[in-house]
């Protein structure tokens, strides 16, 4: 199996990483990258990601914005406690 990234304009349209990652053999590897390059990917013109395994979509997509994705989950959170 292998652990990829689908790098994304905002609108879903796919875009060329500026960093070009490698196939993960785990998903803790790929977490682990994104983690680590998520600021220069942002500053290279992707503003999401979705993680796949192999062809099967595992998540996504996860905003590389910081203050969005924490607004997301708090949207998110207060759906499921209504």
């Amino acid at each position: 199996m292998a652990w990829t990234w689908r790098f994304e304009k905002s609108d879903g349209t796919e875009t060329e990483p500026a960093l070009q990652p490698e196939e993960f053999t785990t998903q803790g590897d790929a977490e682990s990258w994104i983690g680590e390059f998520w600021k220069e990917l942002l500053d290279g013109g992707a503003d999401q990601v979705t993680l796949f395994d192999d062809t099967t979509k595992i998540y996504g997509p996860m905003s590389l914005r910081a203050e969005q994705a924490e607004q997301t989950e708090q949207s998110e959170a207060a759906a499921e406690e209504a």
